[in-house]
């Protein structure tokens, strides 16, 4: 049986933190923050890995378990972040169709 040390790496488990606004590794060092605006729209803000934990592709497992909820909950998504908007979608265009196409400021 593989264990996340042992080289056949496992999925990390994910955690929704729906009271601070983030998705979480289980240790709480690697996250992503967001914001809902207007109960309809997840602004993803900001995506931090520790140095020790970077190479692991724990940031791209947070921005699927982010994107996985938003579709789940019928949630369209602005990628503020730079992650995300640089490296995240243009890697992994089919979760395109759930960004938002309108300009933030008229939702704020």
């Amino acid at each position: 049986m593989a264990s996340a040390d042992s080289g056949g790496r496992e999925a990390p488990k994910i955690v929704w933190n729906e009271r601070v606004g983030r998705f979480e590794t289980e240790d709480k060092e690697a996250y992503l923050e967001y914001e809902l605006r207007n109960k309809v729209i997840m602004d993803i803000l900001h995506t931090y890995v520790p140095p020790s934990k970077r190479g692991l592709g724990l940031a791209s497992h947070l921005c699927v378990a982010a994107f996985s909820h938003a579709q789940s909950h019928s949630l369209h998504v602005i990628p503020s972040c730079s992650y995300v908007s640089d490296t995240f979608l243009p890697r992994n265009p089919s979760w395109n169709s759930i960004l938002h196409k309108e300009d933030l400021r008229s939702h704020i």
